[in-house]
């Protein structure tokens, strides 16, 4: 049959079988005829055998390259304030997520003229190039690293599945994963991983964040000469962004111009005037967040590690990989004042005194002194005040250097400073003059009574020099803060605002072992009986013992507990002020005071959203049914539900709060009379005095500082809480004006207004209240049936109350005596003032 006569697959069949035949009969009679041909070929078939093992030792276990269909990047999560303004970022590493449509061409261009000309035509390798490399790789005069032969497929495969081992067997891998890249997705996902991924230095990953990192700009906003800069950087991205190595980088960065010409993607003009620019690269510099507010921030940090984890092995959410967007109440206006309000009085405090001595201490045999520096973060943002260190001394001269490398003459030198220290400094002249952190710290925080949202929170001098949160982590004694909790008490035990009580010494009966415990005014000053409001306004001590004692320990340290101060036993000296809080348990308190006794967690978070934007947490989780009705259907509005907890009587919050207004008007914090806004509050003083405290606020607006020590000590005996923390919160007031919206404190159902005598109690039926806060009438509020009766009715009504009152304490006496002879006990000790608050 002729060859011609075959059907086209038998004809196929049939070549194949000839051509075939005729190689095989070539291959035997050279394999009988040549000894060397045998060799060779045994070689050959080795090498090829060697090969695919390899092949397959490699490829086994790689990853799969399906994976990258639904890769997500590490990226750093993003905080916002109440306002919707990026206030700061959780981020080791800087990462800007883009899609491809966000990159402009030119950028692409550059990318491709620099890295892979062919990259839109190759299937993943360009061999030439890889066949380059492996001999670079082998050949024995190099020195230093081999050039790479990477495509950029290959890059992806090494920054996103394989890493960066330097070695041919990485070589192969990427190459095995960048064919089976180039199968699963298209060229413009593999360029978008590739240009959101490479690392491009001053640890930026992808072309968004290096933009910012060496032109704070964003990649739309690039020139030609800064996109082609950008694209030399994979080869080094360690070295082109150097000073010292600027030369190098201009060379390449116009070598990858001229070959964006060479390939037609920018005229030679173009390609001229770009090369004829400058690199004009930013400084580098520390991160610094939008709002500086570093102790909210970090507490935020802290709370979102709790709940997700910290790297990406912790969870899709963790916080330095899972791209969450968080939503803080932080009110950036307040947290402003907040701090410069808190550091005023800081320095009004520490003014005139000393150098206390550096802000840390580095060792100049530990290496170059600035370099030292830059790496311990060490910082202040106030001011034009820096961080730096003395790296000379001599004599009454001292240079110091700063984290950028650069020194300057140090001037106004303390006799101890000496090389080494690290130092607050301000300009002087053509010098720097020394500065003197206070040594003396505090808290701040501010908060919103009707929801628990903290609008500001400021727990130090500055969050860069000491990241101890003064405001939620130190443990200090409250003072006189804490006596609205014992007043309260009072008030539930029947007692009320007009109550008379003794401004006399209190003893009481400790047991055998202890004696009898005394409690004496400061100096043996006071006596007689006061109204139970003059001695909330005038912060008197044995006042607040003896409503302590006459309600119950047991009860005052419930009230304590349910407000969420502390939990402390049942000793007067806790009525005082002598157990330990935080300046966030106490705000929180004297919210639900104005809040008629409704108490909401303190939260910095409103909501938590995953890199898509779906809500997975919220601090408010009501639910609104009906509220996204595609129509109405007649009913009334949805409305949510109440939230927080009733942790005191309504009534009896509003009395405290309507004393504490006194406070301002009259009492220990008048500083704050003339604001012009409706205000409550209370001072504190401890012993010692070692922490001076004030916390009040408007029925919007509730917030508390604290100054002291942080190893606690005198603070001195001028020191009060009136004189030093009250003008904090005046400053902060005065900062925020345009927050307080001026409304009055509002009375809950069942309180009565009477007007009384504000030094006896006594009602009053002849004139009115007036603004004078000095006025001798005054409105009064009271629970049903618990106001003054008419005066002929009073006397009365006061001698029945002292029966019963001296009837209820003969009771406790004997009580905690337990009929123990008085001649063997121990002789009364003077407890006096040496627990709890002064003022």
């Amino acid at each position: 049959m002729a060859e011609t006569d075959l059907t086209a697959g038998e004809h196929f069949k049939y070549r194949v079988r000839r051509d075939t035949s005729g190689a095989l009969d070539w291959f035997r009679a050279n394999w009988r005829a040549s000894r060397r041909f045998r060799w060779g070929a045994r070689i050959v078939l080795a090498g090829l055998i060697v090969l695919i093992l390899a092949w397959a030792f490699i490829a086994r276990g790689l990853p799969d390259a399906r994976t990258l269909i639904d890769y997500e990047p590490a990226l750093p999560s993003v905080v916002r304030g109440a306002d919707g303004e990026v206030v700061g970022r959780y981020e080791r590493e800087r990462r800007v997520q883009l899609q491809y449509k966000d990159f402009p061409a030119q950028l692409v261009n550059a990318y491709t003229s620099a890295e892979d000309e062919t990259f839109w035509t190759h299937g993943g390798i360009d061999y030439p190039g890889f066949v380059g490399a492996v001999i670079d790789y082998l050949n024995p005069m190099r020195t230093g690293r081999a050039k790479g032969g990477s495509t950029i497929t290959q890059q992806v495969a090494k920054n996103i599945l394989v890493g960066n081992e330097y070695s041919i067997t990485r070589k192969f891998k990427e190459m095995i994963l960048a064919r089976r890249i180039e199968a699963v997705l298209p060229k413009r996902e593999i360029m978008e991983l590739y240009l959101n991924e490479i690392p491009l230095g001053r640890r930026s990953f992808g072309v968004q964040a290096a933009a910012r990192a060496y032109f704070n700009k964003d990649v739309g906003e690039l020139s030609l000469p800064q996109m082609a800069f950008l694209a030399i950087l994979p080869k080094a991205p360690e070295k082109y962004g150097r000073a010292k190595f600027a030369d190098e980088a201009m060379s390449r960065r116009n070598f990858v111009i001229d070959v964006m010409a060479e390939n037609g993607h920018i005229t030679e003009a173009q390609a001229a005037a770009a090369k004829a620019t400058p690199l004009g690269l930013m400084r580098q510099q520390p991160e610094t967040a939008t709002a500086d507010a570093g102790y909210f921030l970090e507490e935020v940090r802290r709370q979102l590690i709790a709940r997700y984890g910290e790297q990406a092995e912790n969870g899709p959410n963790s916080v330095y990989a899972g791209g969450l967007w968080v939503r803080t109440s932080l009110d950036t206006q307040m947290q402003a004042a907040a701090q410069k309000s808190l550091r005023a009085g800081l320095l009004r405090f520490s003014g005139g005194r000393a150098w206390h001595g550096p802000v840390a201490k580095l060792n100049a045999d530990n290496g170059d002194l600035t370099e030292q520096l830059a790496s311990s973060n060490i910082a202040i943002r106030y001011e034009n005040w820096r961080i730096g260190v003395v790296t000379a001394r001599s004599g009454p001269s001292a240079t110091i250097g700063f984290s950028d490398g650069t020194e300057a003459p140090l001037t106004g030198l303390p006799d101890v400073i000496k090389v080494g220290d690290v130092t607050a400094v301000a300009p002087n002249g053509n010098a720097w003059a020394v500065r003197t952190v206070p040594e003396v710290q505090g808290g701040f925080l501010v908060e919103d009574p009707n929801t628990g949202r903290v609008y500001a929170m400021q727990g130090g001098f500055d969050s860069r020099l000491s990241d101890f949160n003064r405001a939620t982590q130190a443990q200090r004694q409250p003072g006189s803060t804490i006596k609205p909790f014992v007043y309260a008490t009072g008030l539930d035990q029947g007692m009320t605002p007009a109550t008379m009580v003794p401004d006399q010494t209190y003893c009481y009966y400790q047991g055998a072992n202890l004696g009898e415990k005394c409690f004496r005014n400061f100096g043996g000053e006071g006596g007689g009986e006061h109204t139970m409001r003059w001695g909330l306004e005038q912060s008197r001590n044995l006042m607040t013992v003896h409503i302590a004692m006459d309600a119950g320990m047991e009860n005052v340290s419930r009230t304590f507990r349910n407000v969420g101060i502390g939990q402390y036993d049942n000793y007067p000296a806790f009525a005082l002020g002598a157990g330990d809080t935080t300046v966030m348990k106490m705000v929180n308190a004297y919210a639900s005071l104005v809040n008629h006794g409704v108490q909401h967690s303190p939260t910095l978070i409103d909501y938590i959203q995953d890199r898509r934007g779906k809500v997975i947490w919220r601090a408010d989780r009501r639910e609104c049914a009906g509220c996204t009705m595609a129509e109405w259907d007649g009913k009334a509005m949805p409305r949510l539900r109440e939230t927080g907890k009733q942790v005191m009587d309504p009534r009896t919050a509003y009395q405290v709060v309507h004393m504490l207004e006194g406070v301002v008007q009259r009492g220990t914090a008048t500083v704050l009379r003339d604001l012009g806004v409706p205000l409550f509050g209370k001072t504190g003083t401890t012993t010692g005095p070692t922490d001076v405290w004030f916390v009040g606020g408007s029925p919007d607006i509730v917030g508390g500082v604290y100054i002291g020590y942080d190893r606690p000590r005198s603070l001195g005996g001028w020191a009060q809480g009136g004189r030093v923390a009250a003008p904090i919160f005046r400053q902060f007031v005065s900062e925020t004006k345009g927050k307080w919206n001026g409304r009055p404190f509002l009375a809950p159902t069942g309180i009565r207004m009477v007007r009384i005598d504000r030094a006896s109690g006594k009602r009053v039926f002849a004139g009115m209240p007036t603004d004078d806060p000095r006025a001798s009438v005054i409105w009064e509020a009271f629970k049903p049936d618990t106001e003054p009766r008419r005066s002929q009715r009073q006397d009365a009504t006061d001698a029945l109350r002292e029966l019963v009152l001296a009837q209820l304490r003969r009771s406790r006496s004997n009580a905690q005596g337990g009929g123990v002879d008085a001649s063997d006990e121990p002789p009364p000790s003077d407890f006096a003032e040496e627990q709890g608050g002064l003022y």
